[in-house]
């Protein structure tokens, strides 16, 4: 499996109208699927999310390098299938974005799923599948905000008191498009840490079950890692993300 790292200036994201051909034509096998799954794990929602219909690359008239994706409406147990069988219709995509949150010592933030979510255990960047809410004016998908409000949500750590990279860095992994923007914090790896686990504390049903620091790439090897986060924190934890910041 091959996984592909880019670095783009801006993402270009909007929402169309679009009709999923594979979630029309296997709509009783979604409905089976999603009541096992629900049987499994009651706390899953059948919301709707938003996946990409078109990826594609281009270069602007100011010479930025630009990811431009086409986002619609599906709702989460279509997804759950698509994405449980192997991602079957490779015309379509998940893309979302993520923080990549860096303590001053140069450890990563990790957020390990809870027991609800569809991929408990397994260890992320805090994340989400894009909504309807991120659809603002203009029609345009807003995965910057979603990052900042997933951060919030998952962590309660705040975007703005960090800076963030000027750029963006998206890993492709299958079907798979990680739009990920890394966020130095001054705190040391400790007291982000802390200040997580303080937060899940403090909630009802926190989204995650706990938060850990990676400084080493010998982590990398740990199972609950997803192929696309292993590749970005590799080249990470060895420098190759050295790039310029802006103020959060």
């Amino acid at each position: 499996m091959t996984v592909e790292i880019l670095e783009v200036d801006r993402l270009e994201c909007r929402f169309v109208d679009h009709h999923w051909r594979f979630a029309e034509e296997r709509s009783a096998m979604i409905e089976r699927h999603w009541e096992e799954r629900r049987r499994a794990n009651p706390a899953l929602y059948d919301g709707l999310v938003l996946l990409a219909c078109r990826v594609s690359r281009a270069i602007g008239d100011d010479g930025a390098r630009i990811l431009r994706m086409s986002f619609f409406k599906t709702r989460f147990s279509r997804f759950l299938v698509w994405r449980d069988l192997g991602w079957p219709d490779k015309s379509i995509y998940n893309c979302f974005s993520m923080p990549a949150v860096r303590a001053c010592d140069g450890a990563y933030l990790l957020g390990e799923m809870g027991p609800s979510h569809s991929f408990a255990g397994r260890l992320y960047f805090p994340c989400g599948t894009p909504d309807p809410s991120d659809i603002v004016a203009g029609g345009r998908v807003d995965l910057a905000g979603s990052l900042v409000r997933e951060l919030a949500e998952e962590t309660g750590l705040d975007a703005a008191e960090a800076r963030a990279a000027a750029n963006w860095t998206v890993v492709f992994d299958r079907q798979k498009v990680a739009c990920i923007k890394r966020l130095d914090f001054d705190a040391p790896s400790q007291a982000l840490a802390a200040k997580v686990r303080a937060f899940l504390a403090s909630e009802s049903a926190p989204e995650l079950a706990d938060a850990h620091m990676i400084s080493s790439p010998a982590a990398l090897s740990d199972a609950r890692l997803p192929a696309f986060m292993a590749a970005y924190l590799k080249r990470a934890l060895n420098g190759a993300d050295e790039i310029p910041l802006h103020a959060g």
